[in-house]
């Protein structure tokens, strides 16, 4: 079931200058995967080194948060926007790659 995922432009890069994107999945979880299999490298731009979702990065589903819906278990289907959105803070972060 393919899955319209909206890239950020510190991104864009990695999915060949492509701002859309399609992936595969039964929730979040797995469409980040597949995006992960087609794009080597993006999932060490969204996942901290334990394996979670870095902080400053949002998931919306049809512009619903996941963090109030089921996280990375909220259930897509055909038809569904994915956006992934980088939060916007002032202040000084060292050693951040994104």
């Amino acid at each position: 079931m393919p899955i319209n995922v909206r890239i950020p432009s510190p991104l864009i890069k990695l999915t060949k200058n492509q701002g859309e994107v399609s992936a595969e999945g039964k929730n979040i979880g797995e469409v980040l995967s597949d995006l992960e299999q087609q794009y080597p490298g993006i999932k060490e731009r969204l996942y901290d080194e334990n394996g979670s979702l870095r902080k400053f990065i949002n998931i919306y589903k049809n512009e619903e948060d996941i963090r109030f819906m089921d996280g990375e278990s909220t259930p897509v289907k055909d038809g569904d926007e994915i956006s992934i959105i980088p939060a916007i803070a002032g202040g000084s972060i060292r050693n951040v790659r994104f």
